[in-house]
């Protein structure tokens, strides 16, 4: 393998371009119409267009993006995650195309991206699953409230083809069962292309705790161990940090083991992630998905293991990586991310897509920056409004989120709103700094971390925008 088709944009497609620059290989990036001189392109070897701005006319377009791999002589391809990184038409098309594909095999893909089946296969691992039903396609409704006796109130209503918390609702009663699932039916037809979706028990106070996983392909795994995940809004993340506080080691063995028993069965091959949802009140844990894909949150996993999963990804895929066990996996310190969005918390966090008139960020030892924009850039209105994800490390917990407020007071931000006050408030928050957190945490305290976001900040000095830590 020597060249790399990456099939994405914005700062993961940056963060794969400085991985394969590591171990010497070159990279063709894509860009769209809104895209054209975008940071990835800058900084890959060879970058061609793919089309217009909306994402169904580029990124998204399996032969335009091929296109460009089989052109420009691509060995290898790696998706990154969103966009076409869990699609099995393109994972196959590429392979017939002779363009290896980086990740899991398509099987892997298909059992874990069906989420009913993957809660199937979980249970026959051993891995406890929330009580749930069957899979209600589009328009099907018969025994939906007798499904929902047997799953119990609370319950959430999730597409059985998708992820990310796209569509997932919860209903606390009968009265908006049958119209919740057809809303959700509809919305997953769109997002998806699968508009099925299923009956999970929701639990009431929860912690959403994933596990790191690395396979193979050969029956074996090993895990990189935790993050927690549970500071979210309306299921969408917001802060990761490893370890995850006031989580017992008794339950962090049964997690991973759990995780590793999973990937094994499947002879899964690469970076994944076992997402669990752990019961903060009685202790217990359950499956809630498993990602075949790079997540968003890696870097935290890789700043406290010392790992570079994308590397290791690319090095499996060309046969060159010298696997590990799990012993030879040590953690260390802990790490905390932040993402850093182009939204505006005061008007219920409404995209703020513009111009990046000013964006310094501190030069501070133990944080590191990924991003795909630079000052002068343009936050796109077609596309996720990230601007860069802050993590920190530290020796403990504490020194992390110390770094992490130092970093965010220095943040310096003009010509798009943005949620870094409200991500400053959200760490100094007294639940937060205890660790006592659950996934319902930031819509209970909303109004504190909101706070006052018009006071004027500090200008920081330039940041040194990379891919290392400092320090």
């Amino acid at each position: 393998m020597r060249r790399i088709l990456v099939a994405n944009r914005g700062e993961i497609a940056c963060r794969i371009i400085r991985a394969a620059r590591s171990l010497g290989l070159e990279t063709i990036a894509i860009y769209s119409a809104a895209d054209a001189g975008a940071l990835h392109c800058q900084m890959a070897n060879i970058a061609v267009p793919v089309g217009a701005a909306p994402a169904t006319q580029s990124y998204l377009n399996v032969e335009a993006v091929l296109t460009a791999g089989r052109e420009h002589g691509a060995d290898g391809v790696h998706p990154g995650y969103g966009f076409l990184s869990e699609n099995t038409a393109f994972a196959q098309a590429a392979e017939a195309a002779g363009i290896r594909w980086i990740g899991p095999s398509v099987e892997s893909i298909e059992n874990m991206g069906d989420k009913n089946r993957a809660r199937e296969i979980a249970a026959a691992c051993g891995v406890p699953v929330l009580p749930g039903s069957a899979r209600f396609m589009p328009g099907e409704l018969e025994g939906l409230e007798d499904a929902a006796t047997q799953v119990g109130y609370p319950l959430l209503v999730k597409a059985a083809g998708g992820g990310g918390g796209i569509g997932m609702k919860c209903v606390n009663s009968e009265d908006t069962l049958a119209a919740t699932v057809a809303s959700t039916q509809e919305l997953a037809q769109k997002a998806f292309g699968d508009g099925s979706v299923y009956l999970e028990r929701y639990v009431a106070r929860a912690r959403h705790i994933e596990i790191q996983v690395f396979g193979y392909g050969d029956g074996t795994a090993v895990h990189l161990f935790e993050r927690e995940c549970s500071v979210q809004r309306r299921f969408q993340k917001i802060v990761e940090e490893s370890p995850a506080p006031l989580l017992s080691a008794d339950v962090l063995s049964r997690m991973t083991s759990a995780a590793v028993a999973l990937a094994a069965s499947q002879r899964y091959s690469g970076a994944g992630t076992v997402e669990f949802i752990l019961d903060a009140d009685s202790g217990n844990f359950f499956f809630l998905e498993m990602n075949t894909r790079i997540q968003v949150e890696h870097g935290v996993t890789e700043l406290v293991t010392g790992w570079d999963l994308v590397q290791a990804q690319i090095q499996l895929a060309a046969g060159t990586l010298t696997p590990v066990t799990q012993d030879d996996i040590r953690r260390k310190g802990a790490a905390i991310e932040c993402r850093l969005y182009a939204e505006n918390p005061a008007r219920h966090f409404l995209p703020s897509p513009g111009r990046l008139q000013k964006f310094r960020l501190p030069d501070l030892a133990g944080l590191r920056v990924d991003t795909g924009v630079r000052e002068g850039d343009t936050i796109s209105p077609y596309y996720d409004p990230m601007v860069a994800k802050l993590i920190t490390f530290g020796s403990d917990r504490e020194r992390a989120r110390q770094t992490m407020l130092t970093a965010l007071s220095e943040t310096h931000i003009e010509g798009i709103k943005n949620n870094v006050d409200f991500l400053g408030n959200l760490l100094r928050h007294p639940d937060f700094v205890s660790g006592d957190i659950d996934t319902g945490f930031v819509m209970r305290e909303m109004a504190a971390l909101i706070g006052d976001s018009a006071a004027p900040r500090p200008v920081a000095r330039d940041a040194k925008v990379g891919d290392e830590v400092r320090g």
